[in-house]
């Protein structure tokens, strides 16, 4: 069976190319050699609505639509940076958009998938924003306004984030074990596998008395070195790869 593919966090945007270059290269090395692409959030470093139809914006949509188009399954998780992602823009990919977290099987194994900001609850500023921007009526407000100004918000967003991040205690930003435990246990599966916190590696943990679980985590897609971390599933397993482009 062809491999199963997950990405996240490349934060594709016009103004990066070499990590639109390395996404461009990807699609064409896996199309007709993968079962499904899963794209674990943050796609894009901002998504302002399925109508901002730029040029930039079609291109990625036409290279996702030529990989579902051969035969792989292709399937969309909102990250932090694109929740406002929808069903058409899905649809015009040729894809699937999922929700928050869910279970899939993969070679006799169930995991969990996510973004992983959902994890990071010892950040309270901004899982109060998580929660403001995910309700249907701020979405809802959002999409109508005009998309020159949805496209001038999100780019202080952008601004007012890196800011921010910059003054956080670094173990504000990453997943709160409790919470990856509490997780776990209510999925009843062992393998968590997610984006978000930009800390790519494969943690062993106990989630309860003689019962051992993976958190498996993706990488960002660096502009300056060029590479990312991602994640291969087959036959012998899941793991962790190093993209380069």
């Amino acid at each position: 069976m062809k491999p199963t593919y997950f990405i996240s966090d490349l934060h594709l945007a016009a103004d990066l190319p070499r990590v639109t270059q390395g996404f461009t290269q990807l699609m064409t090395q896996i199309a007709g050699q993968a079962t499904a692409l899963y794209v674990l959030g943050d796609l894009f470093e901002v998504w302002v609505g399925d109508d901002n139809l730029s040029d930039y914006n079609q291109q990625i949509i036409a290279q996702f639509r030529q990989l579902s188009d051969q035969g792989t399954a292709l399937y969309f998780v909102h990250g932090n940076r694109d929740f406002m992602l929808g069903e058409s823009f899905a649809k015009a990919c040729g894809g699937q958009l999922l929700g928050e977290r869910t279970i899939i099987d993969i070679h006799q194994q169930r995991i969990l998938i996510e973004h992983g900001d959902a994890l990071c609850t010892k950040d309270e500023k901004f899982m109060a924003f998580r929660a403001q921007s995910r309700h249907p009526l701020w979405q809802q407000s959002m999409l109508a306004k005009p998309l020159a100004e949805r496209v001038q918000i999100a780019e202080l967003w952008r601004l007012q984030s890196k800011m921010q991040n910059s003054n956080k205690p670094e173990n504000i930003m990453d997943v709160s074990p409790e919470e990856v435990t509490t997780v776990l246990n209510q999925f009843q599966v062992s393998i968590l596998l997610h984006g978000h916190t930009h800390r790519p590696q494969i943690h062993q943990l106990n989630t309860a008395p003689h019962q051992s679980a993976q958190r498996i985590v993706l990488g960002d897609w660096r502009e300056d070195t060029g590479d990312a971390i991602i994640g291969v599933a087959d036959a012998s397993g899941i793991r962790l790869e190093t993209y380069t482009f």
